[in-house]
């Protein structure tokens, strides 16, 4: 989830519809959309899905969450962005994430600030101010709690998970080991592995992956063979058994036009001391994408367009991802 300079743009209104963008040739009865629009100048970074097809989007501008149907395309504004004229009310949003009991958790950017919101109607359960914090991106949930990543420095955050998933206080975990900070963005994508126990971690700006254990923040390198040999631009990551998609916001391969992005499938050993490339996913509707999820045996990613500067009427939208 790289970051931008961003444009001042007005906050959003709650509760603004927006329909799916039409397949190519018409809608066919019972096909999801390829291409589901979001509202314009919402500037989306990160996605995360829920039951019944249902998919959040968050705004690094202003922190609004949108809410949609991966069925319909249909949607709206869940949670309202933050108010210019409102003093403090500075927020962001990135990596989302929902857990089993409905809370959708919400990395806050460079706000320094996560936040926990009830998924279903919006309202705000719990926040957690960092205010040592970088620019906080991306999030997974395990059975332990929700961990989050740091893109400036080298540290998890970490909620953990009481009796009946009660919210604890946060604790921040040092990354170390083979992980080390350096010029640029750093961790980015965020998975979970052995039932929680590791955190695969990836590093945008050297491409690096990382097996890091939960409790103590050591990390292991991950050796990476194959394809192009390397996961530069790394942003969202998503892992399905012992396959790690991984999306390259600005990168490009097979041709593909420079900046379009591309999804880098890597096959992990069973003990994640290494990984393959054993594929690449590019596609001509990929706009800058920067996180992906899965959703009815299919995968979804978010265009985040950094390589154009954001208007309040920039088109956004979430696209199915190709099979192969």
């Amino acid at each position: 989830m790289r970051t931008i300079l961003i444009a001042a743009i007005l906050a959003l209104c709650a509760a603004v519809a927006v329909p799916a963008v039409a397949h190519e040739g018409g809608e066919q009865k019972g096909k999801k959309p390829d291409v589901i629009a979001l509202p314009n100048g919402f500037q989306p970074e990160g996605i995360t899905t829920a039951k019944r097809h249902t998919f959040f989007v968050g705004s690094r501008d202003n922190g609004a969450i949108y809410r949609g149907s991966l069925r319909t395309g249909e949607g709206a504004i869940l949670v309202p962005g933050a108010t210019p004229s409102v003093p403090g009310d500075d927020r962001g949003a990135t990596g989302l994430k929902v857990d089993r009991f409905g809370r959708l958790f919400v990395s806050g950017a460079d706000s320094h600030v996560i936040r926990v919101y009830d998924a279903r109607t919006g309202t705000e359960i719990r926040n957690y101010p960092i205010p040592t914090s970088g620019f906080i991106n991306d999030v997974i949930v395990t059975k332990r709690g929700a961990y989050f990543t740091d893109s400036d420095k080298a540290r998890l955050y970490h909620i953990p998970f009481g009796k009946k998933g009660a919210l604890g206080e946060l604790v921040t975990i040092t990354l170390g080991g083979d992980y080390v900070n350096e010029a640029g963005f750093n961790a980015n994508g965020i998975e979970a592995a052995h039932g929680g126990k590791s955190l695969i971690v990836v590093k945008s700006n050297t491409g690096e992956l990382f097996d890091v254990d939960a409790a103590t923040g050591v990390a292991k390198r991950i050796a990476v063979t194959g394809g192009d040999g390397e996961l530069v631009n790394a942003d969202g990551i998503m892992r399905k058994g012992r396959k790690l998609y991984v999306v390259e916001n600005l990168d490009d391969a097979n041709g593909a036009a420079a900046g379009v992005g591309v999804i880098s499938v890597v096959k992990l050993s069973r003990d994640l001391s290494r990984g393959f490339i054993a594929r690449t996913i590019t596609d001509a509707k990929f706009d800058v994408p920067t996180t992906i999820a899965r959703s009815g045996g299919r995968n979804y990613v978010v265009n985040a367009k950094f390589n154009a500067p954001p208007t309040p009427t920039t088109p956004y939208e979430v696209v199915k991802v190709p099979k192969k």
